[in-house]
């Protein structure tokens, strides 16, 4: 039998860890793994918050049987449909077919879609309430963080926010569950990370729902990934808020692609000026061994941005093309930015890294820099230029 962690007198952690997956999404590295966190409620009636991977589906309703000691189960909450949530909704019936799921209107397309279940579903809307003894649930709806479908759980009793996806990490829960009873440092950088990789995009809806939670007493936040957040809920809400106002940090990333070496030699000449000048948060990334979830991750954090690329097969260089397409796809607002390349026989690297700019409406600082091959005296002295406009700017910040 397992001994498991209750989050409040009856709430309790029924969440797993994936130490196994090398990618989220297929795309992105999860060196720390990550977790998959379900949370059940014992009242007069039982309610489960969301499910998890079906990889894991055996320890999960293993957990369940054992807090319910034979007990029916009677709610699943479904906050999120994405597959490494709600992918054990279907054994989850199997195994206790008279539980009644719990959902809105879009979660009831989704149920058909990925389980071909059609019945036993309750539609609940924007501030409808759930009794459930000694407990009321309160369900809000947050579409677009980061899915169509989601929403969030109030438990009014204990102040608990179960807040799918929002306020998650990236890593898994190694021994403790709640934030006050680990080491959280290496979690703020994987929030970053998961933040960029993962919500991105929806600044706009994240800020929806943060003001429409504000009257919410909160004392624990349980995700759907990593810590239950209670003594650092506001640092959590605070990174999500300058997250999705798109209000990055005092610094800068320079992201480059580099073949033979010249276009990198720009990138360490425009650092050495930055640092020369006063600015001490300086990120380096090179396209082609930086992966891109920690690019994206650094993008969203640091105001200013600059990018740098030779020109190849007479495009843009395919790696730093590659970057390009995923902020652009995030539409990250409100940088700074510069840029610079490189060329042997014919320049098309920096008209394509103006075009972006131009794209992102970004404010453009400095003078671009182009050099045909070999970094130059005279090239040189431009890239400190660049350096030295991109740290004044951000002194005024």
């Amino acid at each position: 039998m397992y001994k498991l962690k209750e989050i409040a007198d009856n709430v309790f952690y029924v969440g797993v860890n994936d130490r196994q997956k090398a990618l989220f999404e297929n795309m992105w590295s999860l060196p720390y793994g990550v977790s998959y966190n379900s949370y059940l409620i014992r009242d007069e009636k039982s309610v489960l918050i969301d499910t998890v991977d079906v990889c894991y589906s055996d320890i999960f309703l293993k957990k369940i049987a054992d807090v319910l000691d034979g007990k029916p189960l009677d709610y699943l909450v479904v906050d999120h449909m994405e597959p490494d949530h709600a992918g054990s909704i279907h054994l989850l019936r199997q195994q206790y077919p008279d539980v009644q799921i719990i959902g809105n209107k879009f979660t009831t397309g989704m149920l058909e879609g990925f389980h071909g279940i059609t019945t036993g579903i309750k539609e609940v809307k924007e501030g409808e309430t759930l009794s459930i003894g000694s407990r009321e649930l309160t369900f809000y709806m947050a579409p677009m963080v980061h899915w169509p479908e989601v929403m969030v759980t109030y438990d009014s009793k204990d102040k608990i926010l179960f807040s799918a996806d929002a306020f998650g990490t990236y890593g898994t829960l190694d021994g403790g569950v709640i934030d006050e009873e680990m080491n959280v440092d290496h979690y703020w950088e994987e929030m970053y990370r998961y933040y960029s990789n993962i919500v991105g995009k929806y600044g706009n809806p994240v800020q929806r729902t943060l003001q429409k939670l504000a009257p919410l007493e909160i004392k624990s936040i349980c995700s759907t990934h990593e810590p239950v957040w209670r003594e650092h809920i506001q640092k959590a809400i605070h990174i999500y808020d300058q997250l999705s106002r798109y209000e990055g940090e005092n610094g800068v990333v320079i992201i480059y692609g580099s073949m033979y070496g010249n276009t990198e030699q720009m990138a360490e000449t425009i650092a050495a000026s930055l640092a020369n000048n006063g600015v001490k948060n300086i990120v380096m990334h090179n396209v082609s061994k930086s992966l891109a979830s920690y690019i994206l991750k650094d993008v969203f954090k640091y105001k200013g941005v600059i990018i740098g690329a030779p020109t190849y097969c007479n495009s843009l260089y395919p790696e730093v093309e590659s970057i390009l397409s995923k902020i652009e796809l995030r539409e990250v607002k409100n940088r700074y930015y510069g840029y610079f390349g490189s060329y042997s026989w014919a320049g098309t690297a920096v008209k394509r890294l103006a075009a972006f700019g131009a794209d992102m409406n970004w404010e453009i600082v400095g003078a671009p820099v182009e050099e045909r091959q070999a970094l130059k005296a005279g090239k040189y002295e431009e890239c400190f230029v660049l350096g030295e406009a991109m740290a004044s700017k951000l002194k005024n910040i």
